[in-house]
């Protein structure tokens, strides 16, 4: 009897655990996976975080399906429900699929966590991105990218740009923007600042709460010292100072 208590004491524990601390999902870009988002997750989870690190087959599956399935599978299968408070930080493509299920929750009429808190994207093409709308037809481009890619242009049927405003309802949104560049090529199509993938202006969306750039390139954004940081404060206070 007493091995038996003690066994289901022992499961009860980590949900217990995690229950009493905010919980972060961490949501990756086009073609990346959780590793890419493990620095952030580290410091967050050193900042008194309890982080979800997640990786979704971004180049396979539709971003309408990602949302619409996989996400609410996730978040049922790691409890974030039972969480004080759950918020997403995202690295770019990562912010256009909380964008998409944000979307179809409100337009179904669903109600959303109850403990949803604060998201911050990191390099969001909130506006599209030149390089997927001048590489869209490009076969090497949609090969490498997938079924997304192409749809993450500056056009206006392009997903990003049907999504809408940030809703109020969903908490408070940070962005933060790089303005270094990698590659210039890319960059040549740019206009003003950009992170050699999405320039800064690209990545604002109306309804932000702060909005914030550092100097680092698309790729490695998620990666800096500083981003942690700022997305921590961010994820405590709603601002980034």
């Amino acid at each position: 009897m007493v091995r038996r208590l003690l066994l289901i004491f022992s499961l009860l524990m980590p949900a217990a655990a995690h229950a009493e601390k905010e919980t972060v999902v961490l949501l990756h870009g086009l073609g990346l996976g959780g590793w890419a988002m493990a620095r952030l997750g580290h410091a967050l989870t050193r900042d008194g975080y309890r982080v979800v690190n997640l990786t979704y087959p971004s180049r396979s599956v539709p971003l309408e399906t990602l949302a619409r399935d996989w996400l609410p599978a996730q978040l049922r299968a790691h409890r974030v429900h039972a969480a004080p408070r759950l918020h997403f930080v995202t690295h770019s493509m990562g912010g256009i699929l909380i964008r998409t299920w944000l979307d179809q929750q409100l337009r179904a009429g669903t109600a959303l966590p109850a403990n949803l808190g604060r998201t911050v994207m990191i390099a969001p093409p909130n506006a599209g991105s030149a390089v997927a709308e001048k590489l869209r037809n490009f076969p090497p481009f949609r090969w490498f990218t997938g079924v997304n890619g192409r749809r993450l242009g500056t056009a206006p049927v392009s997903l990003p740009n049907t999504l809408g405003p940030w809703p109020t309802v969903a908490g408070e949104l940070g962005i933060v923007a790089g303005d270094r560049s990698l590659n210039p090529f890319f960059s040549a199509w740019l206009a003003g600042p950009n992170d050699g993938k999405v320039t800064v202006a690209s990545t604002h969306l109306t309804g932000e709460t702060a909005h914030r750039v550092l100097h680092h390139s698309h790729t490695w954004l998620q990666w800096r010292a500083d981003t942690a940081r700022i997305v921590s404060t961010f994820l405590r206070s709603a601002q980034f100072k």
